[in-house]
């Protein structure tokens, strides 16, 4: 707080200001979201409970409103589907009148989910491209061979980190369209030329629009702090990021994830259903380990499969003191806990793994120093985490649960234990997801490209002999060096067609790592800003990830997707596997090679010659991961 507060003197000393500090950054063109439902802003607020008083419940199943909400979507695929295998189409085989065939028994239809993993910008533009690939609602996409529908015939969309980023913006803005967001105009959202350290654009001179948002995102977060709750860096960022991702004055300051719920559309179940992920860190640690607990956010709760808590709450009712399940007869409810800001902020605190990377940067060393003491002083405060308290799962699990004597949850970003890639909650068995497609803009080499990391950290902890996989079966993934040396990081790639070498039931991996085709996309996780040219070129360099270039490096491959979409289906329905789907498993399933040997530095060319981009310097991306923290301290 006191470097926000001189950040703002020092505004004021060049600007002279006396200005009010509740503006409308600039005027939006989409549709405003009709639930900004929390009682007081920012601050959490006591209600009177229900009569039904909220309590965690057991995850040995689904929850009553997941079930609910899954009938109906499950029935709305249907339509979806008939029109995406109406222009997606296999060769000898009417995918049409087999999904027709089977519409009686939704449980043999295709369950499809999405996933986009973390990156920073990067995450998010290059996610945002496979999305509008996917939507129907986008121009063109449902033109013959093109894959728009695939994202209104999926009943899950999973986001981490950047990629939470992604769902988060299109759900709090009303399930919009990657076009409607890719917006203009000054103060609108995803304007990421102004970078999070300056604000949205305003109708007055640049220093006094950031003098405005920083004391605008000072006046939430002290509301917060003055009610009582502890606050930390993560709220200072999840408000930041609402101003480039929420499509509402003060970026959304009322919207609650849990609003999510309550909209028409989604009780509906007119899309998926979104799920961001954190990572538990438990006291004193630094390095999430693999056997972290891995938590998700859904529109209805907040939990985990994992069995260490194996519970969930009542997303709305965060902040509400439970104790051991239950919410004593002599305490209120609370809401507004779970502002939609700082629900994506918890799913991207990356300032611990800032702390971790600090002494191995070209930074000149009285920097590193500078750097480090700062870093080292949040993380001393436990201030580099997302801070839940009261703990909704104080008390519970007492025998299994490392957090369950603290008064406070910590959760940080969910690919801090290298799952970057949110599958967590689409291979949990209760969910029978089909098949992933699974979109990685992860930064494993050198030059901030994918080399299947995240996929070896999800397959390993399914193995884990500690049992924190707890039932989940996954494809078996190989080493990273593989995937190099043997190309399966410049293509898509299955893993899991042949499910009979699963341990147990497991979907099928579309894996769509990002790929330069019109321009090298690799920017820093760290990069605070893009211009908009740069922003719509990684965006359609991400359709082209999804697309194969508009089927310009395999002219079956729309074709192939489907086949993967159906090919869980094909198997419970006992149907002989068209011969198309034969070619393409042939082609994009992994076929066991491996290739283990180190391989050379990374750098692929561009597919086409549009190349507007080049990766940033090492040291420049150091600088701007710095100054993210710096900037809100």
């Amino acid at each position: 707080m006191q470097c926000i507060a001189a950040l703002l003197a020092l505004a004021s000393i060049f600007t002279g200001i006396n200005a009010s500090f509740n503006h409308d950054y600039g005027n939006h063109l989409m549709q405003e979201r009709a639930l900004p439902n929390a009682p007081d802003g920012y601050t959490p607020t006591t209600v009177e409970c229900a009569a039904s008083r909220p309590t965690v419940r057991s995850a040995t199943a689904l929850s009553s409103n997941e079930s609910s909400w899954l009938r109906t979507r499950r029935n709305n695929t249907l339509s979806a589907m008939r029109e995406f295998f109406g222009h997606v189409n296999i060769t000898d085989f009417d995918a049409v009148g087999y999904i027709d065939g089977i519409s009686s028994n939704t449980s043999n239809l295709p369950n499809i989910g999405v996933a986009v993993s973390g990156g920073g910008y990067r995450a998010l533009m290059n996610g945002a491209g496979a999305i509008k690939a996917f939507d129907n609602r986008t121009e063109n996409s449902t033109s013959s061979g093109q894959l728009g529908g695939l994202l209104q015939s999926a009943t899950y969309l999973a986001g981490l980190s950047g990629g939470a980023w992604l769902v988060g913006s299109i759900y709090l803005n009303n399930f919009s369209t990657i076009s409607s967001l890719q917006t203009y105009d000054d103060g609108d959202v995803w304007q990421f030329q102004n970078s999070i350290f300056e604000g949205p654009d305003g109708d007055s001179i640049q220093i006094i629009d950031t003098a405005t948002y920083y004391r605008d995102i000072y006046d939430a977060v002290s509301g917060k702090d003055d009610a009582g709750w502890e606050t930390s860096i993560t709220d200072y960022w999840g408000r930041a990021l609402s101003y480039q991702l929420v499509n509402a004055t003060a970026g959304g300051i009322n919207y609650t994830w849990s609003s999510i719920a309550l909209t028409n559309s989604f009780r509906n179940a007119e899309m998926p259903m979104p799920i961001l992920v954190a990572d538990g860190r438990y006291p004193g640690e630094l390095l999430v380990s693999s056997n972290a607990t891995v938590y998700e956010f859904n529109p209805w709760e907040f939990g985990t499969f994992d069995p260490t808590v194996y519970g969930f709450v009542p997303v709305q009712y965060l902040g509400s003191r439970f104790v051991a399940g239950s919410l004593p007869s002599n305490e209120s409810c609370v809401r507004g806990f779970d502002n939609g800001g700082f629900i994506m902020g918890t799913s991207s605190t990356l300032f611990n793994q800032f702390l971790l990377q600090i002494n191995t940067t070209s930074l000149p060393s009285f920097l590193k120093d500078v750097f480090t003491k700062i870093l080292e002083d949040l993380g001393e405060d436990s201030q580099d985490i997302a801070v839940y308290t009261p703990n909704p799962f104080y008390l519970w699990a007492n025998s299994t649960s490392p957090s369950a004597s603290e008064t406070v949850l910590d959760l940080v970003d969910g690919g801090e234990d290298l799952q970057n890639i949110p599958l967590h909650p689409l291979i949990q068995p209760e969910r029978h997801v089909d098949v992933i497609f699974a979109v990685d803009s992860s930064a494993d080499t050198q030059y901030n490209w994918p080399n299947g990391t995240a996929l070896v950290a999800t397959y390993e902890r399914s193995l884990n002999t500690t049992g924190i996989g707890n039932g989940t079966s996954f494809p078996v993934i190989p080493d990273q060096n593989t995937f190099v040396n043997e190309g399966l990081n410049t293509r898509p790639t299955f893993f899991g067609c042949n499910s009979s070498n699963t341990t147990g039931p497991a979907p099928l991996v579309v894996y769509l790592p990002n790929f330069p085709y019109v321009t090298f996309s690799n920017v820093s996780t760290f990069d605070p800003s893009y211009s908009e040219a740069q922003r719509d070129s990684i965006i359609f360099n991400g359709y082209d990830v999804a697309t194969m270039g508009n089927n310009s490096r395999d002219g079956e491959w729309s074709a192939c997707v489907a086949c993967a979409v159906l090919s869980r289906s094909f198997e419970r329905t006992n149907t002989t596997v068209p011969d198309q789907c034969n070619r393409c498993f042939d082609r994009y399933c992994w076929d066991g090679t491996t290739n283990s040997s180190n391989p050379g530095t990374y750098e692929p060319s561009t597919v086409f010659d549009n190349v507007a981009y080049a990766v940033l310097p090492a040291v420049f991306a150091t600088v701007a991961a710095a100054a993210t923290v710096s900037a809100f301290m």
